[in-house]
This record gives C-alpha cells, sequence and structure tokens, in this order.
C-alpha cells in the first residue's frame, strides 16, 4: 500500500523515522528548509554588508549548504557570497569534486576560489600519505584544511565561513570528544558566537540535518554532486564512532539529535570553564595560535 504525506493526501517522498511522519516532495523541502532557517538564526544575525564563504568540497553537504545560503540570502544585495575550494591533492577524488564546486558556484552566480596545499603547506596529501605516519592522513588532513580556510577567507575579508557539517558529524564529534575527554575541543565546536582574533568563525546551516536528508534534498532539487568516499577516511577513528552513532540511531531514531541538544544544553557551561586561550602569532607562518607554533607548522615539521 502506498503511503501518503502526514500533511496531505499526496504520495509520500520519504518517512522521517525519528518523528514518525511520511512527507511528500514538496512538504519535505518545506520541512528542510524551516529547519536550516530556524538554526540560522540561533546561530546570530547577520549584520549588514557582510562577507560570507562556503567551504565547498563539490560532496552534496557542501553543495547543498551553498545552495541554501543563495537561497536565503539571494534578496540581500548587501550581503556578498564567496565559494571556497580546499585542493587537498588528492589524485581521483579531489580532481573530480572540484569541477562539481566550480559548476554550482556558476550556476548561482556565486565568485569561487580555489585554494590548495601544495601552495599554502607545500605539500598534497598523496605526498603525506606516502610518509605512513601513525597519526593518519585525517589528522594531516583536518589541520591543514583548517589554515588554507582561515586564511583564504580573511584574504577576502570574510564575517563567516560555512560548513557543510551535518547532524552525524555533529553527534560524532561530540561523541568523540567525550570519550577521548577533550573537553576544551568540546568548548571549540562551531558554531562560533564569540570571535576570536585572526580567526574565522564557522557557520553550521545543517547541523540539523542528518546525512541522508541532505541527500535527498539535492537529489529532488536537482542539484548535482560528487557522490564519493575520499580513499584516506577508512584509517580515520571517526569511523568507528559513526558506526556507533548509527547503530544507536537505528534502535532509538532520535538519538543523535539527543546528542546534539544534550551538547547544546552544556555548551555555554563549557565554554565558560574552558574559555578560548590567549592568541599568539605563529612564529613560522603568522597564524593564530595559543602556542609558540601552529598545529600546521608542528605537522609540517613532523613529516619534513
Amino acid at each position: 500500500m502506498t503511503k501518503t504525506c502526514s500533511n496531505c493526501k499526496k504520495p509520500a517522498l520519504t518517512f522521517i523515522r525519528y518523528n514518525g511522519t511520511h512527507l511528500c516532495r514538496d512538504h519535505f523541502i518545506k520541512y528542510f528548509e524551516k529547519r536550516v532557517k530556524k538554526d540560522i538564526k540561533k546561530q546570530g544575525k547577520t549584520k549588514n554588508n557582510s562577507k560570507i564563504a562556503v567551504a565547498i568540497s563539490g560532496g552534496k553537504d557542501s553543495v547543498v549548504a551553498l545552495h541554501l545560503m543563495h537561497s536565503i540570502f539571494e534578496k540581500r544585495p548587501d550581503v556578498t557570497l564567496f565559494g571556497i575550494t580546499v585542493d587537498e591533492g588528492i589524485k581521483g577524488y579531489r580532481d573530480k569534486s572540484i569541477k562539481y564546486a566550480v559548476e554550482n558556484c556558476k550556476k548561482l552566480g556565486i565568485k569561487h576560489y580555489t585554494v590548495s596545499f601544495k601552495e599554502i603547506i607545500g605539500t598534497t596529501m598523496d605526498e603525506v600519505a606516502l610518509k605512513r605516519d601513525e597519526l593518519g592522513e585525517c589528522s594531516y588532513c583536518g589541520v591543514f584544511r583548517r589554515i588554507c580556510l582561515n586564511q583564504k577567507a580573511k584574504e577576502l575579508g570574510v564575517n563567516k565561513l560555512v560548513t557543510g557539517h551535518n547532524l552525524d558529524d555533529m553527534a560524532q564529534s561530540i561523541l568523540m570528544n567525550f570519550a577521548n575527554g577533550d573537553m576544551k575541543k568540546l568548548a571549540r565546536l562551531g558554531p562560533h558566537k564569540k570571535v576570536q582574533p585572526g580567526l574565522v568563525p564557522r557557520m553550521l546551516p545543517l547541523r540539523t540535518i542528518p546525512e541522508k536528508e541532505n541527500a535527498l534534498y539535492a537529489i529532488v532539487k536537482n542539484i548535482s554532486f560528487h557522490d564519493a568516499e575520499c580513499p584516506y577516511s577508512t584509517r580515520a577513528l571517526r569511523g568507528n564512532f559513526r558506526d556507533i552513532v548509527d547503530d544507536l540511531e537505528y534502535q532509538n531514531p532520535g538519538t543523535r539529535h539527543s546528542i546534539l541538544n544534550s551538547y547544546d544544553a552544556i555548551k555555554d557551561l563549557l565554554f565558560d570553564k574552558y574559555p578560548p586561550a590567549e592568541l599568539n602569532k605563529c612564529k613560522v607562518c603568522g597564524e593564530p595560535t595559543s602556542q609558540e607554533l601552529c598545529k600546521a607548522c608542528i605537522l609540517k615539521q613532523r613529516i619534513s
């Protein structure tokens, strides 16, 4: 028997398991966009003459974030959007996804920029991977990506940097930091309300949206995206936490939202107990750091 939408009599497109509703195409889009707009408002008012950059890899989450930001701010001529892609230098993966990033920015009339590890760091992820360091590729990639995005965003005079982190990403990150006992890192998870000197604050419009819903939204809105997994992600510790969260969500629908809501309830307390450290300039690259050398420069020395 064909299921019908819980809000109308049209055939259902999807079943939202965590709240027990069936939604048709139109009501799914409305439900999706309403949550994104609601959370963006919670993350702080966008001031006049703001410049917002979207970190766009070409994957589903980042291109959906790009299209949503364009849709929300296209009626505000005082807000300028940019797209920034980081080319980590992963042959057969990033070179393919960049095409989707460029294509989507061009379609929306958004100026696109590419910044590479080779240009900023002096090496590529393929070259880093050849070292077979015990830290794993993702430890290097995350740090190097952050410095590339921050440098380009500052160069463009950006006020906020949008990333495509979804609900699954957030739940995994929260559990990982709890499991590692890293309360300071947990307190620094985005979105950021306080602006640290030299750091561009993050904005996370998709933080309450499950990964599968992002994919479905992209499909029903005919948004093209690169559908592939990074070849180095298999060695990442995050994969273990992804499996844990997926299993918990399967057994108890709504677990991901509960993890995020619990974190949001204590975030201010964590921030008070672990306030941002006073930042200096890295002695090598000049980027903000609480130490003499930033994490990126420490990792560069490790593999040099």
